[in-house]
């Protein structure tokens, strides 16, 4: 009967532990019952040790920033609203991004935000998503996809969308870029492009070769640069020996003298730098 006793005082205990395990809810997307378990963990330590409670503000911050598990208190309505409030710095979206109510897996999708968009920022950051500020709500959105500089927008006829080949792009400045993405939607026919190297207006970033020995197909794309020089920066055009600036528009095409191969010539292709 002796041994009976503490027995039934360890099973009581079993029972008891059991029916707080199962009472407990299932962890969300946003309370993770590990960050729980490890604050009651860290709070029980610091009063048996007599210690004032540490403040986490700072904690929070780092968690945060570094895509750890947030504190519970990350998602609360009371945090979200001082976010809300304290927004001041707005940012560009640079693509068309779709707009969450929250981040994680279970967030549900309100609405598309387009691209060239100035939104407000909270700068608060989880799961690979930014928060924003829609119409005075918190809204979520991908990272990475907000900028402090306005996009480049394309005028009529040309394009800042990616093209199929983006090592082109490699070296090249903003307005390089700029021509290569027009004249690769305009003509798709042309899959080879010279870039950034380290010779003559190449080594700025600042020119492009399209390549080509169509004539037709040549003067087509010079004609449609030389109708957009203004809003893509031109500097000069070269192709088949001959040279064409927006300074001197009104001389046409001028000749320049024989460079000693049909590529010096640029006869196998269309040279063009912006400013």
């Amino acid at each position: 009967m002796a041994v009976i006793g503490p027995l039934a005082v360890l099973a009581t205990a079993a029972s008891v532990t059991i029916g707080v395990i199962a009472a407990e809810p299932d962890a969300t997307d946003l309370t993770p019952l590990a960050s729980v378990t490890a604050a009651s963990t860290a709070s029980s330590a610091s009063a048996a040790r007599g210690e004032d409670p540490v403040t986490r503000s700072e904690s929070r911050v780092k968690a945060t920033m570094s895509r750890d598990l947030p504190p519970p208190s990350f998602m609360s309505k009371a945090a979200i609203s001082a976010a809300v409030k304290a927004a001041k710095v707005h940012q560009w979206t640079t693509a068309d991004l779709n707009i969450w109510n929250q981040p994680g897996d279970k967030a549900k999708q309100l609405g598309e935000l387009e691209s060239g968009k100035k939104v407000l920022v909270t700068g608060r950051e989880m799961w690979g998503r930014s928060e924003i500020v829609l119409k005075g709500q918190s809204r979520w959105v991908t990272d990475g996809y907000l900028s402090d500089e306005k996009p480049l927008a394309a005028a009529a006829g040309l394009s800042m969308e990616p093209c199929p080949d983006p090592s082109v792009e490699n070296g090249l400045t903003d307005s390089a870029v700029y021509v290569y993405r027009s004249v690769c939607h305009a003509f798709p026919q042309i899959t080879s492009y010279g870039g950034w190297d380290n010779h003559g207006e190449h080594s700025s970033g600042r020119a492009i070769d399209i390549m080509t020995s169509d004539v037709e197909l040549g003067y087509a794309i010079a004609d449609f640069l030389r109708a957009h020089a203004s809003e893509l920066h031109i500097y000069d055009i070269l192709w088949r020996q001959h040279i064409w600036t927006p300074v001197r528009a009104s001389e046409g095409w001028r000749s320049f003298p024989d460079r000693g191969s049909a590529t010096a010539n640029h006869y196998d292709h269309v040279h063009v730098s912006v400013y």
